[in-house]
């Protein structure tokens, strides 16, 4: 039986509730994209070498280049998904049933000039091209289906730092 791999999601909110989520340039490994689900938020392997948190802000800086960012919450418990089947070339998450997420809601305090999708950072290609702000509660509505219920349940346990204020959701491509 394959092991699942520890790994940190980010929920960060910008000041008005909204949430951070960026759009996936194409599939890794068993980690699929389909039309329609691309978007997600910052999510990373955690090493044998770090905590939760520490890795939670190296995959936000590396996925986003944002470093300006405060703790709001956790939910401590992995959160667990299966990758869909994999029969592929080899990849290092083939190794892996899925992954067991540890979650960190933060609030962004610094600028929109800070946000960086498309720079590759610490020898790893850039996953998105583009990012944007959006509601908390649609999240689970633009991920891939196989992610759908963990996004469900952070979604649930982060409302109390999404405002009830929304805006249009603005694409930006960098």
């Amino acid at each position: 039986m394959k092991p699942y791999r520890p790994n940190a999601g980010i929920a960060l909110f910008a000041p008005d509730g909204r949430v951070l989520i960026a759009r996936r340039i194409g599939d890794d490994g068993p980690e699929t994209i389909a039309p329609g689900f691309m978007w997600q938020v910052a999510e990373g392997v955690i090493n044998l070498d770090e905590d939760g948190e520490a890795a939670a802000r190296r995959e936000l800086w590396e996925e986003t280049g944002i470093v300006s960012a405060t703790i709001l919450g956790t939910i401590p418990v992995p959160l667990r998904y299966d990758f869909p089947p994999y029969d592929g070339p080899p990849h290092k998450l083939a190794a892996f049933a899925g992954q067991d997420q540890t979650w960190w809601a933060m609030a962004f305090t610094g600028r929109e000039d800070e946000i960086d999708v498309a720079t590759p950072r610490n020898g790893a290609e850039p996953e998105f091209d583009a990012w944007r702000w959006e509601s908390l509660d649609r999240l689970p509505s633009l991920v891939v289906p196989y992610k759908k219920a963990i996004y469900d349940r952070v979604a649930a346990a982060f409302r109390p730092f999404a405002s009830a204020r929304t805006r249009p959701a603005v694409e930006v491509t960098s």
